[in-house]
């Protein structure tokens, strides 16, 4: 497959970056389009940006409201559909906002390319339909055509770099393949008609690598995880990073489950309950795309506490929550001379408000390391995943110190 390689090494200043989502007009790309229209035109301040607190003030990221949104979509909805029904259905945003806002989300619209199905999972063709995008002969015809998008995304719009980040449905647990094991053989099996060796995130992810951009895999799918396809992105010297963001309970988790190992309270029970109503929420009620979303959830616990707590967690599909998704968690512990005791919390929040700014904050960052010509696994961005390539601290300040380190080591401190 040919390769598109941009010069890395620049001056930042006036630096022009482009976000290329996939699934670009789902609930969460189409909120990082208005969120980004809206930091341009000064309707919104930065509130829900890591990227945009203190200690990264000496980086010079991009300014967010610059970014240039392009993507790929399966669906036939545009990004202003998708931001109408958010308005509509779970009172998100106002209707003076996305108003002043149209103008500049109709110019990113422009930028949307089809997607593909190669590789798709049921529910996700189910939740298509008739697919909008063209028919690609094999695996590799298709990972050819959507860098190619990606490429003439940037030369069009007169871009420095792009960043590539996953948002589209989630995916069932994909199953191993001797040909996963290096590029070579991968490379001839995704060559082969109606090919399955891959599911439609790893050939997104593929894409990005040939495009020579940083690609994040906010989802649970298996997108970059997959030896072949690290071994491709490290030869071309590509950063990349995923995966399943961090955005609502396992956060909480996170941050939470610290207090009762460093206070030797032993966890007994932790069990999750989360209920929503979006796209996401409905692709989930495949059970095979829900059992690789309850994986990604249940990993924090067990190595922040020790032993061996019974660990549950369940997500059930409730349309009428549309975008807000609730969570309630029990937590089981045992405390001082046996005695058990408990606590609970409730999260509930917007999928795609939660999430968009920090994709906008994924997409500055993978910029600056891209700029600085790194390439690899940003394991600093692990604080932002459930399941973070390369690292098994799952703490969230361990994660945090781990991305403050990472720039006051990184040589770009300015005087």
């Amino acid at each position: 497959m040919p390769s598109h390689r941009p010069n890395k090494i620049m001056s930042k200043k006036h630096e022009k970056v482009g976000l290329w989502m996939v699934g670009a007009a789902g609930g969460v790309a189409s909120t990082v389009a208005l969120g980004v229209a809206a930091l341009r035109k000064g309707l919104a301040d930065t509130t829900g940006l890591v990227s945009a607190l203190p200690p990264f003030d000496h980086l010079g990221l991009v300014d967010p409201g610059s970014l240039t949104v392009g993507g790929h979509e399966v669906r036939s909805v545009g990004i202003l559909d998708s931001i109408q029904q958010l308005r509509e259905r779970s009172n998100l945003f106002t209707e003076d906002l996305v108003r002043k806002c149209t103008p500049t989300l109709r110019s990113f619209q422009k930028n949307i390319r089809p997607g593909t199905l190669y590789g798709s999972s049921a529910a996700v063709r189910k939740l298509v339909g008739d697919s909008i995008g063209p028919r690609d002969a094999s695996p590799a015809a298709a990972i050819e055509r959507l860098a190619a998008d990606i490429v003439e995304f940037r030369r069009k719009n007169n871009l420095d770099r792009v960043v590539v980040i996953h948002l589209a449905s989630s995916e069932p647990i994909a199953p191993k393949a001797t040909a996963h094991a290096s590029y070579g053989k991968l490379e001839r099996s995704l060559a082969k008609k109606g090919s399955r060796v891959l599911p439609a995130s790893s050939l997104y992810a593929l894409a990005a690598i040939d495009a020579g951009c940083p690609f994040v895999n906010f989802t649970p799918s298996l997108g970059i995880a997959v030896p072949a396809i690290r071994q491709r992105a490290d030869e071309m010297d590509v950063c990349y990073m995923g995966r399943d963001g961090k955005t609502g309970e396992t956060l909480v988790k996170s941050v939470l489950a610290p207090l009762f190992a460093t206070r030797n309270l032993r966890v007994l029970s932790w069990v999750g309950q989360n209920i929503l109503g979006n796209h996401d929420g409905l692709a989930l009620r495949d059970p095979k795309v829900r059992l690789a979303k309850i994986r990604s959830k249940d990993k924090s616990v067990t190595p922040i506490v020790g032993g061996s707590p019974t660990t549950l967690v369940s997500i059930d599909y409730v349309p009428s929550l549309d975008d807000w998704k609730v969570a309630w968690d029990f937590i089981h512990f045992q405390g001082f001379l046996k005695t058990k005791m408990s606590m609970q919390f409730t999260w509930q929040g917007s999928d795609s408000i939660l999430a968009a700014p920090l994709v906008i904050d994924l997409a500055r960052f993978a910029a600056h390391e891209h700029r600085t010509g790194r390439g690899g696994a940003m394991r600093h961005l692990a604080c932002f995943f459930k399941d973070p390539l390369e690292v098994r601290k799952h703490d969230h300040a361990s994660q945090w110190r781990m991305l403050l380190d990472h720039f006051e080591s990184s040589g770009t401190r300015q005087p």
